[in-house]
This record gives C-alpha cells, sequence and structure tokens, in this order.
C-alpha cells in the first residue's frame, strides 16, 4: 500500500506543535488555553496522519473522540489507548474564544505532554510501518 503524501505532512505539521507544547509545559507565562491548542492540534494532527497513511478518508474535524474512533475502526490504536487526550477537543475552538479564567478543566501539563508524546510515537511509527511497506511493494 502506497501512503497518502499527507500522512508525513501531517505527521511534520504534528511534530511543529508538539515542539512548541514541551517549550510550554513549564511556563506558565503560556495561558493554559494556548497550551491545551498546541496540544490538541499536535494530537489532532497525528490521528490524521495515521488515518492518512492507511488511506482512510477522514472527516475535516477537530474532534478528537472522531478522529479516535476512526483510528480505533481501523487498527491504529486499540480501545481506550490514549483516551485521555479527548478532553484536549474543546482546546480547538471552544477555549479560544472564551473567557479561560471561567473555566476550570484541571490541566495537568506534564501528563498532556506525556501522553502526546507517546500519542506522536505511535503515529512515527504508523506511518514510517505503512510508507516502508509502500517502499518495498509489501
Amino acid at each position: 500500500m502506497r501512503p497518502d503524501p499527507a500522512a508525513e505532512v501531517l505527521l511534520s505539521m504534528a511534530e511543529k506543535d508538539f515542539v512548541t507544547v514541551g517549550k510550554m509545559a513549564a511556563d506558565v507565562e503560556f495561558a493554559d488555553e494556548v497550551f491545551g491548542f498546541h496540544a490538541q492540534q499536535a494530537a489532532e494532527k497525528a490521528a490524521k496522519a495515521m488515518l492518512a497513511a492507511k488511506g482512510v478518508l477522514f472527516e475535516r474535524t477537530h474532534d478528537l473522540e472522531t478522529l479516535f474512533d476512526a483510528l480505533e475502526e481501523n487498527g491504529c490504536i486499540a480501545g481506550e489507548a490514549f483516551s485521555g487526550l479527548i478532553d484536549l477537543t474543546d482546546f480547538a475552538v471552544q477555549y479560544r474564544y472564551q473567557a479561560f479564567d471561567e473555566i476550570d478543566v484541571g490541566l495537568d501539563r506534564d501528563a498532556v505532554t506525556d501522553e502526546v508524546s507517546r500519542f506522536l510515537e505511535r503515529a512515527r511509527e504508523t506511518v514510517r510501518n505503512i510508507s516502508n511497506s509502500g517502499r518495498t511493494g509489501e
């Protein structure tokens, strides 16, 4: 199977958001909603990269639950794997346009950073494995 070239582009974009997450994680000058937005974007783009690599058409959505359901249906992740990331969906839009001080989400930046990092590693493996099998004609 030849992976969709968009898979590597999406993965690269996810990596850029994750670099931002890493730099913001310990710096309280960055608001939680900004940190959460980039964490959500890294997870969203990584999910879409995996789906694209598998040749799966996906919705244009920021909803991580929808994307994770598609990942599970297509054998990219199992069950509740990475389910903690689903809570980041609200950072994609809602928390970007709402007074964040009115919302208490109890964001644990270290835990979020770790889970996004593990999810990105899964995306890297998925895209790499499909790319490698496409090159060898398997």
